[in-house]
């Protein structure tokens, strides 16, 4: 079972935003404050590929092709992560995951969540 619940997503125009939401509400809050969270995507016929990282350190990481349109977030208290997707494109189309990988003391497991569809169209 999924031990990251995910919601959000659905149908929008291009050009419009937005906001997948995570919460890790099966992950004490001492592992989740040091994980790294992110979001990857999967479009049919292509490889699950990262989107966004954000590091305990506050640190992100994004891919190029949403860099400038797309922000990840975090609410340690409430185990919350985000995916604001502004600017939305055609090519952002695809089931997006959110991933929780515990650093230091508890490395070694990944978390999923269990997908969300976002479909943009033209």
């Amino acid at each position: 079972q999924a031990q990251l619940v995910q919601s959000g997503g659905g149908l929008v125009q291009a050009g419009g935003s937005l906001r997948l939401s995570c919460k890790a509400s099966r992950i004490i809050t001492s592992v989740f404050t040091v994980s790294t969270m992110a979001w990857y995507r999967q479009a049919p016929g292509k490889q699950r590929e990262m989107v966004a990282a954000l590091h305990p350190n506050g640190s992100t990481n994004y891919a190029d092709f949403v860099k400038g349109r797309f922000a990840i977030s975090r609410d340690n208290a409430k185990k919350m992560v985000y995916l604001q997707m502004d600017s939305l494109k055609p090519d952002d189309t695809a089931v997006y995951y959110c991933l929780g990988r515990p650093n230091g003391d508890y490395s070694g497991r990944d978390y999923w969540g269990q997908g969300t569809q976002v479909t943009v169209s033209s």
